[in-house]
């Protein structure tokens, strides 16, 4: 085992301070990763303030993670010290269930260890996330990070990015389809520039008209405002997938409206209750609403490897690790275009 430096939160809704955590020992099969970068997900939030309960503490997050191999297990073949590397929100499975079999590890039957507060199945309590100098994970769970993209702004790619490019996949969002993003943040901005990148016709759906030339920027083609009535009715019954990012519990009867005939709209944000849905507004055109979260290792990679070709990234800002509460509070209101990342050098200070 090794000390490490890292921050954490010590009780519910405490900031975070710096704090020495232990590391195990490599094994066979694990890789070494000296972290660079580390987004800063709303989870992480939601997590040390306990909102979703069950938080475990100390509570070290970070799930958006970019940095160098330092060493790897005499098992490991596919990495090296050196590679750029990637750790998303996972870190293990049972790897034998239907779920895992067909890389849909984050559906993993038996429960997939997450990269904080998961079960520590090597030392034992939960496990630390990439708010810290280094982590040891299996070579399962490491990602291969492009390395003719800006590296910094890679991070958020690993939860932020799978997040949005799992559904579009999964619903084979094609050429000239008319795709509704609802919602434009770290998830949002995201599903624009995929969605546009995939050739999509884009429509960025928002409250705000003030974003309009945001999202316009993002690769956006048009700009809906879900407050305007005369909007919305012009855009009735025309998309053919809908994302909707919005992360708090609202009313999705105006977005259905929205669907063709047969087609899906997919939350990704709200893992919360939804206002009431009416029936009809689904029956009358055989429309679904469904749900996702983030995406297996392979379809990461995939969709680490489409951002190196297509030279994709977040908008971030870089922070260090000191401003950490700050960013926190600026995240809760809505403060930042669109993820803060950590500079991880900072922790050495």
């Amino acid at each position: 085992m090794s000390e490490v430096k890292a921050y954490a939160a010590n009780a519910e809704k405490e900031n975070l301070k710096p704090l020495d955590i232990e590391r195990r020992t490599v094994n066979p099969t694990d890789v070494e990763i000296d972290i660079l970068y580390c987004g800063v997900c709303h989870s992480d939030i939601h997590t040390v303030n306990d909102d979703w309960g069950g938080t475990k503490y100390p509570v070290v997050p970070g799930h958006e993670i970019v940095g160098r191999v330092l060493n790897v297990g005499d098992q490991v073949k596919n990495f090296k010290e050196g590679d750029l590397v990637g750790v998303g929100c996972m870190v293990d499975s049972c790897q034998t269930c239907d779920s895992c079999k067909e890389g849909l590890e984050q559906y993993c039957e038996n429960g997939a260890v997450m990269t904080y507060n998961g079960k520590d199945e090597h030392l034992g309590g939960h496990t630390f996330g990439g708010y810290s100098e280094k982590i040891i994970v299996d070579k399962e769970f490491v990602l291969s990070i492009p390395e003719n993209i800006d590296i910094k702004a890679t991070a958020p790619l690993l939860c932020a990015g799978i997040t949005t490019w799992s559904p579009l996949q999964h619903w084979n969002v094609k050429k000239g389809d008319k795709v509704g993003v609802i919602g434009l943040g770290g998830l949002g901005h995201m599903g624009v520039k995929f969605a546009s990148a995939m050739g999509a016709h884009v429509v960025m759906i928002t409250t705000s008209p003030s974003k309009s030339e945001d999202a316009k920027k993002l690769g956006a083609d048009a700009v809906l405002i879900s407050k305007d009535e005369k909007q919305m009715q012009e855009h009735a019954n025309s998309f053919d997938f809908l994302l909707n990012t919005v992360p708090v519990g609202h009313d999705t009867n105006p977005y259905i409206a929205l669907l063709k005939r047969d087609a899906t709209m997919v939350l990704v944000g709200a893992i919360e209750p939804l206002d009431p849905i009416h029936g009809g507004g689904l029956i009358l055109g055989r429309k679904r609403v469904a749900g996702s979260v983030i995406g297996g290792i392979k379809e990461t990679q995939e969709m680490l490897d489409f951002c190196g070709e297509h030279n994709i990234t977040c908008d971030v800002e870089m922070i260090d690790i000191q401003n950490i509460n700050d960013a926190y509070e600026r995240v809760v209101n809505s403060d930042v275009k669109y993820r803060f990342v950590i500079d991880m050098k900072s922790l050495k200070k």
